[in-house]
Parts: C-alpha cells; sequence; structure tokens
C-alpha cells in the first residue's frame, strides 16, 4: 500500500516511547509512518499535564541508560544531544527509614563503599560481590538478551544453561539476602524491580543489572522531563515526513489477506498501512484491537492467566514559596514504610489495602525550575498499591481521598513538615486512571510482570505470533518496561521489520 510519497506506509497505535521510538526507527528504514494517540500529546506515560504553573510529568522521571537515546537518535542520523540536555544526578537518591537511618546512592565506588561501611562495615565484601553479579547479568541480561529478537522458542534453549549458571531461578531479593545481612542495604539493593512492576521475593534475579545499569551509566534528569524527550522525538518523526494523529483512538486492527492491513478508528474511519506496530498494552493489542480475530496464542484466557504488574497510586502536587524550604529533601527519595515482605505480598498477591505505605518522591524543582513558578516546587510522590484484578479489589472512588491524606500525613512526618499549609495544586492518579487514560488492563502500572516465565521468551513477542505484518513495541513486549526497556523494544522491532526498500518491489506490483 503505497501512500503520495511512493513510499510503503506503515501505522504505529500509541505515541508512548516505545511507540516513538518504533516510529523513528520505521522512518529511518524509509516508511512513511503515521502514530495515532488518544492522548492531546506524545510521550504516553511519559507525557505531562501542567497546571496552575506547575508541569507533572506522569511517568517515568529518570534516564538510566543515555546510549539506548543517542544510538536510536544516530539511526535516523541526528544526534541526541543537541536535541534534548540531561543532567547527571549526584547523588542519585536517598533512602530514608523510620528509625531516621538513611543511605544515599551514587555513582562513585568510594563513595558507595563509604555509605555501605557507616551503615553496616560487615557487609562491605557482599556488596562488593554483588555488583559484581550484577555485572554479569548485565552483560548477558541486557547487552545480550535484550538487544535481540527472542521471538524463536530455539533462543532461548540456547542461553537455558547461562540462565541455570546464573540462577535465574532465585529472586533479587533472594539473592541480595544471600550477599549482604542488615535488612535495610538488603532493601537498598533488591527494591528496584518495582520501578519495571516486579515483585522483587518474585522476580528473576536477572534484574540485579539494573544495579550495574546506575553504578555504569549513572542516573539523569532530562531538563524538561521525559516529556521534552517525547517531544523531540515527535519532531524527528515529522521531519522524517512521519505525522502524528493526536486525540485519536485506535478500535481494531483490520486484517485482510490474512495480514494486518492498517487500522479502524473509534468512528469508523479505516486508514491503510503494509505495517502495522502495536505500542499499546500487549494485553489491549489481543483482546480489545484483535477481539475479531481467532488467536491461537494469546487468546483472551491466557492473556487473562497472566500475572500483571501492580498499579500505582501517585499524587502530583506544587506548593508555594517552599524552594528554600526542606533543603535536605533532594531531587529523589524514597521513603521507606515499617514492613517489606508483608507489604509487597499486601500489593501483588493479596491485592490488600495496606494501611502502611512506602513512598518514592521526586522533586525535579530543585533541577529543574521550569516545572513551577519561581519559588515554588513540583512534587510528585509515587505509592505502589494492588491492580484492579484482585478479588474484593479496592474501590478508589471511594478510597483516593482517605489514601491522600494517609500519604500526606506520612510525608508531613517523614520528610515535609508542615506540607499541607503549602499546598496550592494537586491531581491524582490511580489504578482506575491508568485503565482509562492508557487503556491498561487491570490498571497496572508496568502491564505484565517480569516473573522468569513471563520475560524473553514467554513474553509477547515483538513480531506477532498471531497476525504477519504485526509487531508490538512497548512495556508488555521484549525485553520490558523501564525507559531502557521500552526503547529497546524498538531496537528490536527494528531487526525484524523489513526495509521499505525491500518492501517496495512486492507492493508496487500490488498495486
Amino acid at each position: 500500500m503505497l501512500d503520495s510519497t511512493g513510499l510503503p506506509r506503515a501505522i504505529v497505535i500509541g505515541a508512548g516511547l516505545g511507540g516513538l521510538a518504533s516510529a523513528m526507527r520505521l522512518g529511518a528504514k524509509g516508511y512513511q509512518v503515521t502514530v495515532i494517540d488518544k492522548l492531546d500529546r506524545p510521550g504516553g506515560r511519559g507525557s505531562s499535564i501542567t497546571q496552575g504553573g506547575h508541569r507533572f510529568d506522569l511517568g517515568p522521571t529518570i534516564i538510566t541508560v543515555p546510549q539506548g537515546l543517542r544510538d536510536l537518535w544516530a539511526a535516523c542520523g541526528r544526534d541526541f544531544d543537541r536535541d534534548v540536555t540531561l543532567r547527571p544526578m549526584e547523588p542519585f537518591y536517598e533512602i530514608r527509614w523510620a528509625d531516621g537511618s538513611t543511605f544515599t546512592m551514587r555513582q562513585g565506588d568510594a563513595e558507595m563503599e563509604a555509605e555501605v561501611k557507616r551503615l553496616s562495615p560487615g557487609d562491605l565484601p557482599g556488596f562488593r560481590k554483588f555488583l559484581s553479579d550484577a555485572e554479569d547479568r548485565y552483560w548477558f541480561g541486557y547487552e545480550d538478551l535484550g538487544r535481540r529478537p527472542m521471538n524463536e522458542l530455539w533462543e532461548l534453549i540456547k542461553v537455558l544453561p547461562r540462565f541455570v549458571w546464573l540462577r535465574a531461578d532465585r529472586s533479587v531479593f533472594a539473592h541480595a539476602a544471600r550477599r549482604v545481612r542488615d535488612p535495610r542495604l538488603r532493601f537498598a539493593l533488591s527494591f528496584h524491580p518495582l520501578f519495571i512492576g516486579g515483585d522483587p521475593f518474585r522476580v528473576t534475579s536477572m534484574y540485579i543489572l539494573v544495579s550495574h545499569l546506575e553504578k555504569a551509566f549513572g542516573v539523569h534528569y532530562a531538563m524538561g522531563g521525559v516529556q521534552a524527550i517525547a517531544d523531540a522525538m515527535a519532531q524527528v518523526i515529522r521531519d522524517q515526513g512521519g505525522v502524528l494523529r493526536l486525540n485519536t483512538e485506535v478500535d481494531e486492527i483490520v486484517i485482510e489477506n490474512g495480514r494486518a492491513d492498517g487500522v479502524r478508528l473509534v468512528g469508523g474511519d479505516r486508514l491503510h498501512a503494509d505495517v502495522v506496530v502495536s505500542n499499546a498494552d500487549a494485553g489491549h493489542t489481543y483482546t480489545r484491537l484483535l477481539r475479531n480475530r481467532t488467536r491461537r496464542r494469546w487468546t483472551d484466557a491466557k492473556v487473562k492467566r497472566q500475572r500483571w504488574s501492580m498499579g500505582l497510586y501517585v499524587w502530583y502536587f506544587g506548593t508555594k514559596g517552599t524552594r528554600e524550604m526542606w533543603r535536605d529533601v533532594g531531587h529523589h527519595t524514597i521513603v521507606v514504610g515499617p514492613r517489606y515482605r508483608e507489604h509487597i505480598k499486601d500489593i501483588f498477591i493479596r491485592g490488600h489495602l495496606a494501611e502502611d505505605m512506602s513512598l518514592y518522591v521526586h522533586r525535579p524543582s530543585v533541577t529543574d525550575s521550569s516545572v513551577a513558578p519561581d519559588g515554588d516546587d513540583t512534587f510528585y510522590v509515587l505509592s505502589p498499591v494492588p491492580h484492579l484484578g484482585h478479588e474484593n479489589g479496592v474501590d478508589w472512588a471511594r478510597e483516593e481521598e482517605p489514601y491522600r491524606q494517609k500519604m500526606l500525613a506520612m510525608l508531613e512526618e517523614r520528610l515535609l513538615p508542615g506540607l499541607a499549609e503549602r499546598v496550592t495544586e494537586s491531581l491524582v492518579f490511580t489504578p482506575d486512571t491508568f485503565r482509562d487514560r492508557y487503556l491498561s488492563p487491570l490498571g497496572a502500572g508496568f502491564s505484565i510482570e517480569p516473573r522468569i516465565l513471563q520475560s524473553a521468551w514467554f513474553r509477547p513477542h515483538n513480531v506477532s505470533e498471531e497476525v504477519p505484518g504485526l509487531y508490538l513495541a512497548g512495556a508488555g513486549t521484549h525485553p520490558g518496561a523501564g525507559v531502557p526497556g521500552v526503547i529497546g523494544t524498538a531496537e528490536v522491532l527494528g531487526q525484524l521489520v523489513p526495509d521499505a526498500a525491500t518492501l517496495l518491489p512486492v507492493r508496487m506490483a500490488a498495486e
């Protein structure tokens, strides 16, 4: 199906970071690309809302592997650093426990070892060993498996011995517990899977590689927020001749002659394409967008059986005249509740909204003055909560405000004294919001949970097993969630989609 430019057409469903990265790579391959998204601006979960002079970055807040973005830009003949300014975070973040103890994550070896010795001197050898373990898993899990397709079963079979050698059957927490004894260090070395939707007590220990990512590449903040990255991606797509259709929702992927032939929009309009990429959640893609297609693997029943990531409760708020207050509160702080293992069980297993909570606090205004009026602050506070699929699930219409009040009380007591009288703007996202705004099954924050039997080949593939001509990108497919992961899905997809020049003679003959 040639467009007026004479180029094969590609449609990308969803302008999240994975969809935008896929569109960039398809544009570089010679396709005329149209990106369709139901929101009013690009970025998906990485977009933003401005309210009362405060810019609230809605989703990811940090960049841990800038090289992935630089490689993406380079594939399009562009320079990422000309379009986006990254600022290294030092320190990365501070962890605060209820007993008053703290742990500050930094990049330097000497600084990190000093932190470990201050907290638990006897754990220093184990900490060093943990970082070595993390590096081993980085080279195998990220640089090898994470950067190539895993849609063939043989690709999994070939690497099974390496999985066994690295004890991929062991959980992240179990691996941390083998290396260090102090419960605070065990938390500090094992909580990271929560930021890609995983239960630290059940997610494969391959994900300790995140500790090496931080050490090797640092933690960065994009000036202007992740929205600035999304906007820059959208501009590259436009410069390639692509089109973004916002405020537009896809109702169905259309199948003609046994292959994906385009999409039907809500409202009935039909768009044709040679290649369709869905950056919608994999569960939504199969159960909704392909609802009229008989599916062999990703049936409704199989999708329903998947273990889904937890939900998220996020309070975005602005404060008046606080830029010089709370001087000990940096850009990123993790405020730890009194329980760890049992709290995680409440979230992932029991589906119970606990009285206690742990919080991730993002205060970008200490780095980026553009997020708030002069002298004011913008905050984003996240609490993991159960998704909507548990029996006797949470009624967020009833619990939203009581939960915010509990969060406010904890922040005032542990981090931001006097907060209540300073709040001027407020916005709350619950799992209901994720379900409705992002079409996320069960309101899950990060799609399918990255357990060992829901990763790599076991995850929805980047090239669909159900429909020729359909490809998948984003958190629900390989290699997974998180900014490096979703950018990586586009890199893998780029190895699977044929170049437009290869497709062109076939399509011209068909025309």
